[in-house]
């Protein structure tokens, strides 16, 4: 009895910690950003760029209703494709560290989370000349250490309160449901900060047209009753 007891907290514990390591919206660690007070604007993010052509693709969807958005890149991508980085910062766009490799951080020493932070932000700077201090953990992943290593190098961390789960390659259809089914199902107003993909951290050329459509239709869905900011812009 007592062995089952102890047995049922242990893993009762175990899901506790992988809750708050990994839920979106998880404050378990300390404050981490996922949505804004005003209820007017969207944040639209990127991660795991940048992809050639879709991210081009995404630039110019965004341009057309002169929206800007946030975009999270891997270090290593980002170092194969400069011209996108580039083409990214230029059209104002923000930029944030998505790591140099991708990583699950929650399974990599301090030594590692501190690395990876660091050989992204040298390559952003570099491609760019300017800093970038927004960072978003590939998988969501992250325990005490990978926040406190992220502030103390003076990264804001940034999840995401909506996810089109565009990683499954799925239609534009159901993309777009999901966001719209999150966006609705929060208790109080607030400005969204949601999460798509225009790349892959497996690699380049990772099929994101269905993702180009599905942000064109939130786009046209939203372009007259909200803002579509960077996060840096969101009302915090």
């Amino acid at each position: 009895m007592f062995l089952a007891l102890a047995l049922g907290v242990t893993a009762a514990s175990a899901a506790y910690v992988k809750y708050g390591s990994l839920a979106p919206r998880s404050q378990l660690y300390g404050r981490t950003l996922t949505q804004g007070k005003d209820p007017r604007q969207i944040a639209l993010t990127y991660d795991d760029g940048p992809n050639h052509p879709y991210t081009l693709h995404m630039l110019d969807c965004l341009a057309k209703y002169s929206a800007k958005a946030t975009f999270f890149l891997i270090g290593k991508f980002a170092r194969q494709r400069p011209e996108i980085v580039r083409a990214i910062h230029e059209a104002g766009h923000a930029i944030g560290n998505h790591t140099y490799h991708h990583p699950n951080l929650n399974l990599a020493s301090p030594a590692r989370v501190r690395r990876e932070l660091l050989d992204c932000r040298n390559v952003l700077q570099d491609l760019t000349g300017a800093s970038h201090p927004l960072f978003r953990p590939p998988f969501g992943a992250r325990l005490p250490h990978v926040l406190s290593i992220s502030r103390a190098l003076g990264f804001t961390p940034v999840m995401w309160s909506a996810a089109g789960d565009d990683w499954k390659n799925d239609s534009a259809d159901l993309i777009l449901n999901r966001v719209s089914r999150a966006m609705r199902s929060g208790k109080s107003a607030r400005g969204e900060i949601i999460l798509l993909h225009d790349g892959s951290n497996w690699g380049f050329g990772a099929d994101r047209a269905q993702t180009v459509q599905a942000t064109e239709r939130l786009l046209q869905q939203y372009s007259g009753s909200k803002s579509f900011v960077s996060v840096p812009e969101l009302t915090i």
